[in-house]
């Protein structure tokens, strides 16, 4: 987090702030400041017509390591709500609020989900919980890889715009409720095109460790990761890449999957080394960011669609049809 540059930024807006505070304060639109791409797209689908969503973090940017405009700080100084991840994925929004003098209510899109380590199972994480919380890795803050956890995060941020703004509860709660179904349809078909595939032959690997909850969900074998964290800034060192690359050849795995946001220069390395074939350009997945309108990506449906696209076509399945609802 540069945090000299969020300071910085924080002394731009002082002017900016007292220039508009008698025209935002007769303002009663609803301002609602989003952190993720994912996080404000489901905001977005909340809120409607109900008031306006700013979203921080652009489409392929890390969400790991931000440092937000002054342009950007003006939004959260005026923004009745922020809706973040959680999970600790911001650790530079602190800095962000206190610079931007934010004064609404902080909406933690995570609330209630129990975090998953690198690698750990849901059927898996009782048998852990009274073991040393340090004992399997920090908690995996990618929550949204899997539909039915996205499902939970919709709740939580309707529940809690739905607090802020009680005059319009009742249209967020049914945008809430329609976009849940459209996630609940996604799974079905997620679902659906993985049972097609023998649990043996699910193998996924990738840039760096963002998929814990998706590959929980649907029975996926996480081989590795070529960023063994985490976070995508992360470096792997030679004999990770080494042991990685010994790993696909043992485990059997077909492709190597970089990420969109994520340079796929050594994705493609490893690949070559272990003789498989790698996924990337626009057959990247997506993980941390969503991508740019036009591009597969460019809805967390729409993401998710491609990812398991790809993930079908790497291991040799057919790809089931679409119901309308998602079409």
């Amino acid at each position: 987090m540069k945090v000299l540059g969020i300071l910085a930024a924080s002394v731009l807006i002082a002017g900016s702030l007292s220039a508009c505070s008698s025209s935002s304060a007769q303002s009663e639109e609803f301002q609602v400041v989003a952190t993720t791409t994912q996080v404000t797209e489901f905001t977005r689908a909340v809120v409607g017509d109900t008031g306006t969503v700013t979203g921080l973090i652009q489409p392929n940017q890390s969400a790991h390591s931000f440092d937000p405009s002054a342009k950007q700080l003006l939004a959260l100084s005026q923004a009745d709500a922020v809706v973040i991840n959680g999970a600790d994925l911001e650790p530079w929004i602190s800095d962000a609020l206190s610079a931007s003098n934010f004064s609404g209510e902080i909406i933690d899109a995570s609330t209630g989900i129990e975090l998953l380590a690198a690698g750990e199972a849901e059927e898996d994480h009782a048998a852990h919980a009274a073991e040393d919380e340090h004992a399997h890795g920090e908690g995996d803050p990618h929550i949204w890889t899997s539909p039915l956890k996205a499902q939970v995060m919709v709740k939580n941020i309707a529940t809690g715009l739905e607090a802020v703004n009680p005059a319009d509860a009742t249209v967020m709660e049914d945008n809430a409720a329609s976009y849940s179904a459209q996630l609940a349809s996604l799974n079905e078909w997620v679902m659906a095109n993985f049972d097609q595939v023998p649990v043996d032959q699910r193998l996924l690997v990738t840039n760096h460790d963002a998929f814990t909850y998706f590959v929980s969900e649907y029975g996926i074998t996480f081989v590795g990761s070529i960023i063994p964290s985490f976070d995508d800034n992360a470096e792997p060192s030679a004999a990770e890449i080494d042991a990685l690359i010994a790993l696909i050849k043992q485990s059997g795995a077909k492709a190597v999957f970089s990420e969109a946001s994520i340079s796929p220069k050594l994705a493609k390395t490893i690949a070559s080394e272990a003789g498989v074939k790698v996924y990337s350009g626009d057959n990247a997945l997506y993980s941390d960011s969503l991508g740019v309108t036009g591009s597969d990506g460019e809805t967390y449906i729409k993401a998710t669609i491609h990812n398991v696209t790809m993930l079908m076509n790497a291991w040799g399945y057919p790809v089931l049809p679409l119901p309308a609802e998602l079409s």
